[in-house]
């Protein structure tokens, strides 16, 4: 018998003996209570599927966070990254409109402001406050790059084209580059790309 149809019948003699003017007693065999108990504690929660052109437009707004339809898939999203999750795919952008994630590796894959280092014996540690970023190409050209850590955290680098067409946009990443570029020493190694 399988659980559904259990259940069901669970559910028609408990609603039977609610409305019959005699009491009714729902009693399970040994076997039957053991067998709906490890139905109920083994079922799979509900997965909460993403929808990846939502994320793909969302990752590509001035600022996803103020958008309230944006910011439950981008956090689960976030969610699902930081688990090891694969990143969401939208079938209907085209091959040229696209966001795909990519893990942090500092000081080539992570922005300057963002990289630190650790001196040890002999070498230097690099390691970056982000631990990825989801990069959105429109018409084939990068147009933002979002930086995530674990804790859900994100700061948006935006192109100069996604600038040009957005108008206005959240400035964090913009505003803490040029606050690390102006205490850098003069000689601070060159600027990686990211």
């Amino acid at each position: 018998m399988s659980i559904l149809s259990s259940r069901n019948r669970l559910t028609h003699a408990a609603t039977e003996s609610e409305h019959t003017p005699h009491n009714t007693r729902l009693s399970l065999g040994p076997g039957a209570a053991t067998t709906l108990l490890t139905a109920v504690l083994l079922a799979p929660a509900p997965a909460i599927a993403v929808d990846g052109c939502l994320v793909l437009l969302c990752f590509a707004a001035p600022s996803w966070k103020g958008i309230p339809q944006c910011v439950p898939p981008i956090k689960q999203v976030l969610k699902d990254l930081a688990h090891g999750k694969g990143f969401p795919t939208c079938g209907l952008a085209g091959p040229a409109n696209v966001a795909q994630h990519k893990w942090s590796s500092a000081p080539g894959h992570c922005p300057p402001q963002y990289t630190h280092t650790i001196d040890g014996e002999g070498s230097t540690l690099y390691w970056c406050e982000y631990a990825g970023a989801v990069s959105v190409s429109i018409e084939g050209l990068l147009f933002t790059r979002t930086w995530w850590n674990m804790s859900g955290n994100t700061v948006t680098d935006f192109s100069p084209s996604a600038k040009a067409q957005l108008g206005s946009w959240d400035t964090q990443f913009d505003d803490e580059y040029a606050t690390w570029k102006a205490s850098s020493p003069p000689s601070s190694p060159a600027e990686v790309g990211y």
